[in-house]
């Protein structure tokens, strides 16, 4: 099966280190489908928060997970939808990054969206960003990438993107603190840590503009889809 999933893009990397947008207009500019997980992580866990479930409830969370109907890429303004309630804005709220975190620690939730995020593959080439997609996704992706930055830089541009969306009563050492704490749980985890794989290509974004980094993604990627004979954009 894996064999037939190697027609992917795979970035990881922590949070805020810059690989959501990048990855976004990576596929963009490559005329190909982006998948991001970390919306999936995110939306299961406002849904089983929303629902009064404790995100540490592995039983209980994966016996309600047979039932649900999960969707996603519904159209241009609804990325993700859980039991048919479209929660694209509620996934970029600041706690709904704690829900992932804590949500995907669950093995039963990883094997749920794993093999969702592999039937969207089948098919098509696709740029996919998370925290395990090179290492456990998709360990024969034709490319491999693993964005990272300083963790001040990180906590600078979520507070000025979450600043931007109107929420109130932030504080930058808090988001700071918040996404140290994260990058702990991420990469301490039994189930898929994050971590860079041993052939991704090490992008640090600290000092990069985002045109730099994308030129420099896509330049890569083409020398890696040439290499794997894949034709893609």
């Amino acid at each position: 099966m894996i064999a037939s999933l190697q027609n992917v893009v795979a970035i990881d990397g922590p949070s805020g280190a810059g690989k959501s947008s990048m990855a976004r207009a990576l596929a963009k500019k490559l005329e190909i489908l982006y998948v991001d997980t970390g919306a999936m992580y995110r939306a299961l866990g406002v849904y089983f928060h929303h629902q009064g479930f404790s995100l540490e409830d592995e039983s209980g969370i994966a016996e309600k997970l047979s039932h649900i109907g999960f969707e996603y890429g519904c159209s241009a303004d609804c990325l993700v939808k859980v039991n048919g309630e479209d929660l694209t804005q509620q996934i970029r709220e600041h706690t709904a990054s704690d829900y992932a975190s804590r949500i995907s620690k669950l093995e039963k939730v990883r094997e749920y969206l794993v093999a969702f995020q592999r039937t969207l593959s089948d098919t098509r080439t696709c740029v996919v960003e998370g925290r395990d997609i090179g290492t456990v996704v998709f360990p024969q992706a034709f490319c491999k990438i693993y964005f990272t930055a300083s963790v001040e830089v990180r906590a600078q541009r979520r507070f000025q993107q979450l600043s931007d969306k109107g929420e109130s009563g932030l504080d930058i050492d808090k988001v700071k603190a918040d996404i140290e704490d994260r990058d702990k749980r991420d990469m301490e985890r039994e189930n898929s840590p994050l971590k860079q794989a041993s052939d991704a290509i090490l992008f640090d974004t600290s000092d990069m503009t985002k045109d730099l980094v994308l030129d420099n993604l896509e330049k890569l990627v083409r020398e890696k889809a040439l290499q794997a004979q894949l034709k893609i954009g």
